[in-house]
């Protein structure tokens, strides 16, 4: 029953929210020197319990809007499968969506007594954007539009609950970050090109084409470099910073699979696995740099 939750949830892809407060919180240690522990835990807490919330949401809707019937699972899209495979509930899949989204929530609440409106209008805005992002948010086609904003706000929120300041610095690895983990969501769209068409959901790729979101892929995923390069003059990242470009060869490979051939699975699936180790790596190191 626990494997079951777990595979539901998505544990692996929460390292993505994970990631965005550990950049929160080396931007805190870089510019003040100190982090409070327990307004860590916490954050992290209310954080994941915020992204499990919405996977699990996802996992409802797609369902209930038939979208599941359509999809081809892999082993990074198309969901997690347990209520195709009758593993859970439907029933049960909402409700604890629902029971996360409200632990988020508690945890947000507790940080707004002590910080304040900006905190609070992070707040609504997380709480607003995962119950309606299945249902809304993708059919409008702001679906990674959205996850660049989490990210940026999660950094930035990490660091006001550490601070609590505004921050450009944050903001500006907040950018990086969103784009990291929106650039994973382009590329594990793909293989749901049709499923997704079908039942009105606008995804970049759908927006703009396989073909010339193959080409606009390219520019999507090599921007973070982009940024954490002129961030090291701006004075936005580290020159330590630049060991992210370590990271560089697995989204080129990734630009020139996807623009060989954007329909063959076994193409997709290294497309997916580069972009999802592109992002996970060069968010680490991003970590790392900034307290060195």
């Amino acid at each position: 029953m626990i494997t079951d939750w777990l595979r539901a949830i998505r544990v692996k892809f929460l390292l993505a929210s994970i990631i965005a407060v550990l950049v929160g919180l080396s931007v805190t240690y870089w510019k003040i020197g100190h982090i409070d522990y327990i307004y860590s835990v916490l954050t992290i807490l209310g954080v994941a319990s915020l992204h499990a919330s919405i996977d699990l949401l996802n996992d409802y809707w797609d369902y209930v809007r038939g979208i599941d019937k359509y999809t081809k699972r892999t082993r990074f899209s198309g969901g997690s499968g347990v209520l195709p495979e009758n593993i859970l509930s439907p029933k049960n899949v909402y409700i604890a969506g629902i029971v996360f989204l409200c632990v988020g929530a508690i945890v947000g609440v507790y940080f707004v007594t002590i910080r304040g409106i900006v905190i609070a209008l992070i707040l609504i805005f997380a709480i607003v954007s995962v119950y309606f992002y299945s249902t809304k948010v993708v059919n409008m086609g702001l679906g990674e539009v959205l996850i660049i904003l989490k990210g940026m706000l999660i950094v930035q929120g990490t660091y006001y609950v550490q601070t609590p300041e505004l921050s450009t610095t944050a903001i500006y690895n907040g950018i990086i970050v969103g784009l990291l983990s929106a650039t994973v969501l382009f590329a594990n769209s793909y293989p749901d090109f049709e499923a997704d068409k079908r039942h009105g959901r606008h995804t970049l790729v759908i927006l703009f084409g396989r073909k010339n979101g193959a080409k606009f892929f390219a520019v999507f995923i090599l921007v973070p470099y982009v940024l954490i390069t002129i961030g090291t003059f701006a004075g936005y990242t580290k020159v330590y910073s630049l060991v992210c470009l370590t990271t560089l060869p697995l989204a080129v490979r990734s630009v020139v699979v996807l623009n060989r051939d954007f329909i063959a699975e076994t193409n997709l699936l290294i497309v997916m696995s580069n972009t999802i180790w592109c992002s996970r790596l060069t968010g680490g190191l991003l970590v790392i740099s900034l307290i060195m």
